[in-house]
């Protein structure tokens, strides 16, 4: 029988034990490796087992404690993925501190902002992170502890010493006993309808996520996963699963080079892996382009925005029979809620063979009760069965579990609007729009923010995008709404591939007509005839995929008003 855990940092000594010498972390080695060096075919890694990852974590939870981190604290961390993260994210849970997990990269005024709602009572972080403490004093009010990873120049704490006091403690430390409902940690949404959002994440929570990942996936001990959204390392720690750091940069996805991620892939032999559909649409182009497969892959899964068909049928293409891709569907407040694997869109988007029809993102998981209830704009206190609508009409995906979060951080207005109180469960409003079929599957339409509302009706991202997304010219498209909500004019805008932007007044009006006429062929967009080209649509720092709508709205309404004049 498997032991539940409600600390998540038991299951490192737990591991530690059944699996002492089985690699925990491989990653890239900087210029001065300070773990175990291990060789291979294309160089070396810098790695530690579970046994050296487990003594490094009760290291570093000695010294914290020993500096003054205590029970309940707010910690902000902001060091790079890998390690020490990995290291201190356990240490931190061990100790029973919560630590604060921030895209560095939101920018300043957001990370101020953010920052500050926290309250963070210390702070560890390299030390280009520590200038905020200059640049933003307002934020860190409640700070008393400060401690730098790295080059120590700031007159703080060093990681470095703490961890060697640390070492002096031959005894293991005792994990903190902690309720299902003590907060965890906190983890920002990636801000893609606005300033990112603390969610108040729960012992309870994570040890749910864990589970449905685990149980769903069949992800087996001894697996080899390449987390290229690094918080997805905690989870394989959990499940005796190595990480494989890879060579991707997670402020910046998509910059990825696809030719360094599948040699890292095939020498470290990577069975499974997690990231955004920005990095394997680069890297499946580039892998069917020069002829490679990728036999060791046995799972991908895709998430962070709606995943294109042509990306799981080109790496299922890659991949070995056996293998397949998965898009599990979800958010911060509450991942994962749906699932679908990549034969199984390629299956349901054959049977409908609309593109209006949406985006499939499979059935409920276990433990999730998922529903569809009416577009609502207000505050939903209560829930109604009332609410709910029947399959095959579109409206907000609501859903409630043990994964589900129950509130955000000093955000209470964007609490009443996404949380639904019934009883001793919290319903999440994922404000997401779609419907279920009539097999139970999901099938997603867009952003509840992101609907054009105009005079002739009501019109939704997915359904309109996939229809342009055909065009081979088409790297991506965003529909947009430019007016007042109820009488909006909704326009497209195109973001062409690479090198097919018109150059000529002659060139654009071909491709809008080309545009016209594939909208032409359904009824839901056959009435657009307006189309912008964008070189680069603005995208989420976190997954580099989902479109800032709102920002390519501002520009839409510029671009049309400089028309007219």
């Amino acid at each position: 029988m498997t032991t539940i855990h409600i600390n998540i940092a038991a299951f490192l000594p737990a591991q530690a034990q059944q699996r002492p010498d089985q690699l925990a972390v491989v990653m890239q080695a900087g210029k001065q490796p300070r773990h175990r060096y291990i060789y291979t075919k294309r160089g070396g890694y810098e790695a530690l087992s579970f046994a050296e990852l487990d003594s490094y974590s009760n290291a570093l939870a000695w010294g914290l404690v020993g500096y003054g981190i205590a029970p309940g604290q707010r910690v902000l961390l902001m060091v790079p993925a890998g390690l020490p993260l990995i290291a201190l994210t356990f240490a931190l849970f061990k100790i029973g501190a919560a630590p604060i997990l921030i895209d560095p990269a939101m920018g300043r005024q957001n990370l101020a902002q953010c920052i500050g709602e926290c309250q963070p009572e210390a702070m560890i972080g390299v030390p280009r992170a520590h200038l905020l403490r200059a640049l933003a004093p307002a934020a860190f009010r409640r700070c008393r502890r400060y401690v730098v990873a790295g080059r120590n120049l700031l007159g703080a704490a060093s990681l470095d010493t703490l961890e060697a006091t640390g070492r002096t403690v031959a005894a293991a430390f005792p994990t903190a006993n902690v309720a299902a409902d003590d907060l965890a940690a906190i983890v920002f949404t990636t801000g893609s309808t606005g300033v990112p959002k603390g969610v108040l994440y729960e012992y309870g929570m994570f040890q749910a996520q864990c589970a449905v990942l685990r149980d769903h996936f069949q992800i087996q001990p001894g697996e080899i996963e390449m987390p290229a959204f690094p918080l997805f390392a905690l989870f394989n720690v959990a499940m005796g699963v190595t990480s494989a750091i890879p060579p991707i940069d997670p402020t910046r996805p998509a910059s990825c080079n696809p030719a360094e991620v599948i040699a890292f892939i095939e020498d470290v032999q990577v069975t499974s892996t997690f990231g955004s559909p920005a990095i394997w649409d680069k890297v499946t182009r580039y892998a069917q382009a020069a002829g490679l497969g990728l036999p060791s892959l046995r799972r991908v899964l895709m998430a962070g925005a709606p995943v294109p068909q042509a990306i799981h049928q080109r790496f299922l293409d890659l991949l070995s029979p056996e293998a397949n891709t998965y898009t599990p569907y979800g958010a911060t407040e509450a991942l994962p809620v749906a699932s679908i694997s990549g034969r199984e869109v390629l299956h349901a988007h054959a049977e409908r063979a609309d593109p209006t029809a949406g985006t499939c993102v499979g059935r409920a998981v276990p433990g999730v009760d998922l529903r569809v209830i009416a577009i609502i704009d207000a505050p939903i206190a209560q829930w109604d069965d009332a609410l709910e609508l029947p399959i095959n009409q579109v409206g907000e995906i609501v859903v409630a579990g043990a994964m589900v979060t129950k509130t955000y951080l000093a955000r209470p207005e964007a609490t009443k609007l996404a949380k639904i109180q019934d009883g001793a469960r919290t319903w999440h409003r994922m404000g997401d729009l779609g419907y279920l079929d009539d097999n139970g599957r999901l099938w997603f339409y867009g952003r509840k923010t992101h609907r054009v509302i105009t005079a002739a009706g009501t019109l939704y991202t997915e359904p309109v995008e996939l229809v342009f997304n055909q065009h081979p010219a088409v790297a991506r498209s965003a529909l947009v709404g430019i007016g007042s909500t109820g009488s909006a004019t909704p326009m497209i805008v195109i973001e062409p591939a690479a090198g097919r932007m018109p150059q000529s007044r002659a060139a654009r009006a071909a491709f809008v007509a080309e545009l016209r006429d594939l909208g032409a062929r359904h009824a839901v967009t056959a009435r657009l005839t307006t189309f912008l080209f964008h070189p680069s649509f603005p995208v989420d720092i976190r997954h580099n995929a989902k479109i800032f709508r709102e920002k390519l709205a501002v520009w839409a309404a510029k671009q049309n008003k400089q028309s007219l004049l």
